[in-house]
């Protein structure tokens, strides 16, 4: 059997790799072994960091509305748990976004909130007191 030639597909390869790793620094950007853990490596931290990415702004939406509901004589855990007893489902991006633009519509949900969390003060008045004072 006659001897295939291989230089085209593993310099296709090769190629793939250093477009991936272009920019680095030292061999991790021209040595074809170092490279290729560096693109690997880079691909798992972008797989990380987008996960990360939804994880950060969840929090930094939660630390909006904390802030927003504490003007409002409110803890972030006490407003949740009134807007679920209300049945009102607006999410935390949402909800963040209402605090920091429309700040009269969001006064409107705490209101709402506050007003289900009524039966607080008939079982534990000091709970209620410290929540909503």
């Amino acid at each position: 059997m006659s001897r295939s030639p291989r230089a085209v597909p593993s310099h296709a390869r090769r190629k793939k790799v250093f477009k991936q790793t272009k920019g680095m620094r030292g061999r991790r950007k021209n040595n074809i072994t170092t490279a290729n853990a560096a693109a690997d490596k880079s691909l798992q931290h972008n797989y990380i960091g987008r996960k990360e990415k939804k994880r950060n702004f969840r929090a930094l939406w939660i630390q909006r509305i904390n802030a927003a509901v504490r003007e409002h004589g409110l803890t972030y855990a006490r407003f949740i748990d009134g807007l679920n007893k209300a049945g009102i489902e607006i999410d935390r991006k949402v909800l963040s976004d209402m605090a920091i633009h429309e700040p009269q519509a969001f006064a409107a949900l705490v209101g709402k909130a506050k007003a289900a969390l009524e039966y607080l003060k008939n079982t534990t008045p000091n709970a209620f007191e410290s929540a909503v004072a």
